[in-house]
């Protein structure tokens, strides 16, 4: 029932309400009461409250924490929530009626009372915990423990204590991204709402001459880019119009190019343009879904944790004290491709972490790449370190046709011996997980050296192995950065079981607040993004 759409032409004499009620009724008090009964049907939070008391009127007149509760679900869309999924049009519409000369019946007093507790109930649940389950889009994320908050003693609290705004904020994740994303929400919907900033998207941008713009060219389309720069926040304001390409504005290219996790490379090609047409509308919404996962993600839940944001191809580890999050070490990653080796987001303990290790090829793998490359060149076995290993663990290093073709069907397995040609590297950073994915070093650097890092089957390759260990082995004193060298070097496999596990989060945040306090997009590589933003429609849809 959309309360919004709600048609006053149903309050008339066939209806079954009023003909039940067998009184006189004026229209606005109908009004309220159907609307208060359908939203009764559903209504599932109320018993918090069913000890007969009224929260939100008195001498049947809202009191003041009903009025800031309606203003609270007007401006739910700050917090990147919709105002239309808690009825917030609706229900001011009814307590303005409440307000008029009229005195209300007690019962349409009682359903508003419940209306406006069910939508503020609704409300506090969807801003701590998230709209949807995670799950429903492949996030797998560990959820809250469910008597960690809960809205009913949250929303009762706030009212006896008169603290209504207060509350919103305490309902919020904790975490500091969530706040610097609300502030930069707000930022894009003023500059959609702009009257004037907002018609530089209203048309499309000129196509490029051959296709892409360099230093130096004319493009009768740079006055336009430049307003758009300007508007961004990557030109000062006092930028003059030209229709060369040059100056200040190549310096403002490479500035949002690096914002929108591009190469700095000064050409206006078809990613930059594409980005530049992006409207500040569009960036709201991405905006919203990055506050909505936040809800869900559990960036803050151990003192010590390692999180790999996917889509800006980038691992940070970091230690939590009191909120406050001190990045102790940073790098880029590899990650799975979009194409076909995704790298499943979840979260999961760091419990050891291996030297020099064996790589076991997965049988997929094995199937699909090794065996074929030996096949057709048979030196690549020996050359890349690799071995065979039969059902009762004798290991094999002579190769035959007849081995290779029980590697090919699962009844033996290859593995890759230690050493510098060995895919994991010189060391694996184990976190238990079904999909049997970890961190690992690569012997294949220069890959980090790409703007895009999706290469890899689904394991996550580190920049800094050794930055890594030093952090995991932090509080252990016998592993200093010497002998971690060391054992990465050592060429026999070793396992190092941490006496202090590690919370690690894989996550999928397209929208990242540096310190600067820069806002930076990144590409929805893996679709996350589009999913979400289905779901969340479909909630706000379901819920009226």
């Amino acid at each position: 029932m959309c309360m919004e759409q709600f048609d006053l032409s149903c309050c008339n004499r066939s209806c079954p309400t009023r003909l039940q009620a067998g009184a006189k009724m004026s229209r606005r008090a109908m009004f309220i009461l159907l609307m208060g009964f359908f939203s009764w049907v559903n209504f599932q939070g109320a018993a918090a409250f069913a000890d007969g008391s009224q929260l939100w009127f008195k001498d049947g007149r809202p009191v003041g924490e009903a009025l800031e509760a309606v203003a609270i679900l007007s401006d739910a869309a700050e917090e990147g929530l919709s105002p239309r999924k808690y009825g917030a049009a609706a229900l001011g519409q009814a307590l303005e009626a409440t307000q008029g000369a009229e005195v209300m019946a007690p019962g349409v007093i009682m359903r508003l009372e419940q209306d406006l507790a069910d939508a503020m109930l609704r409300y506090f649940r969807d801003l701590h915990f998230g709209q949807i389950d995670p799950r429903q889009i492949q996030e797998n994320f560990t959820p809250n423990a469910p008597d960690r908050f809960d809205p009913a003693a949250h929303l009762q609290r706030a009212l006896q204590t008169g603290r209504m705004r207060e509350a919103v904020a305490e309902a919020a994740p904790q975490v500091p991204l969530y706040g610097r994303l609300r502030q930069a929400r707000a930022r894009y919907s003023e500059l959609a709402d702009d009257p004037v900033f907002s018609k530089l998207w209203q048309s499309p941008l000129p196509p490029l001459p051959n296709g892409k713009l360099e230093i130096g060219e004319s493009y009768a389309g740079m006055p336009l880019v430049t307003l758009r720069l300007i508007a961004l926040g990557d030109l000062p304001r006092e930028t003059g119009m030209t229709e060369f390409y040059e100056g200040h504005i190549v310096k403002g290219i490479m500035d949002f190019q690096v914002r929108h996790g591009m190469e700095p490379d000064g050409v206006i090609g078809r990613k930059t343009f594409a980005q530049l047409g992006v409207a500040p509308s569009a960036r709201v919404r991405q905006i919203e879904l990055s506050m909505e996962r936040l809800r869900w993600t559990p960036l803050l839940h151990a003192p010590r944790m390692i999180a790999v944001n996917i889509p800006e191809h980038m691992l940070e580890a970091y230690e939590v004290e009191n909120g406050t999050v001190d990045i102790q070490t940073s790098m880029r990653v590899i990650i799975g491709s979009a194409l076909d080796t995704r790298t499943p987001l979840f979260d999961g303990r760091m419990r050891s972490i291996e030297f020099s290790p064996y790589w076991n090829v997965p049988l997929s793998i094995a199937r699909s790449e090794v065996v074929p490359k030996i096949l057709r060149d048979p030196s690549y076995f020996t050359r890349q370190g690799f071995e065979i290993v039969s059902a009762d663990g004798r290991i094999i290093t002579t190769l035959s046709l007849d081995d290779l073709e029980a590697v090919r069907t699962g009844k033996m397995r290859i593995r890759q011996r230690p050493g510098p040609k060995n895919a994991l590297g010189d060391i694996k950073f184990i976190f238990p997980n079904k999909d049997s994915i970890f961190l690992h070093h690569t012997p294949t650097t220069h890959l980090f050296e790409k703007q895009r890092r999706d290469l890899s089957h689904g394991c996550i390759r580190v920049e800094d192995p050794v930055g890594l260990a030093k952090f995991v082995l932090r509080h252990d004193k016998v592993w200093n950065e010497e002998r971690i060298r060391e054992a990465m070097s050592a060429g026999v496999s070793t396992t190092l079981s941490l006496r202090e596990p590690l919370q690690v989060v894989l996550a999928y945040n397209t929208v990242q607040i540096k310190n600067d306090g820069r806002v930076h997009f990144f590409q929805d590589i893996y679709g996350q993004d589009k999913l979400l933003d289905q779901a969340l429609r479909r909630s706000v849809q379901t819920s009226q």
